[in-house]
């Protein structure tokens, strides 16, 4: 099975990505890169993406990441209606809330 996933490249703290359609079981580094749809620049967000190449191989079964998923969507690429959309709808909850120091009922001052 294929899989659409991000390659990062460039050097340390500076990272920049590859979109590549490579083998789901293997590690991004090291799986058979069976080709490169795009790039992805994360601090200047710049995006370049071959909508072509990157729709045929999601026709042929090929699953995306969620990040890919996001990133295709921004730039107007036809995804099936199998590919999950990711939802932002993430709720942190905190446990032990009543031990938080702004719970804590307030001391007296001392004279």
């Amino acid at each position: 099975m294929l899989a659409i996933r991000l390659q990062r490249i460039g050097r340390k703290g500076a990272p920049m990505y590859r979109v590549a359609v490579q083998e789901a079981q293997r590690h991004p580094s090291s799986g058979r890169v069976v080709a490169y749809v795009g790039s992805y620049n994360p601090h200047s967000k710049e995006v370049k993406l071959n909508k072509e190449k990157a729709e045929l191989y999601l026709k042929n079964g090929a699953q995306p990441t969620p990040r890919v998923v996001r990133i295709l969507a921004d730039q107007k690429v036809d995804l099936p209606s199998w590919v999950k959309q990711p939802t932002n709808d993430k709720k942190r909850t905190i446990r032990n809330e009543q031990k938080l120091r702004k719970n804590q009922p307030k001391e007296e001052a001392a004279e």
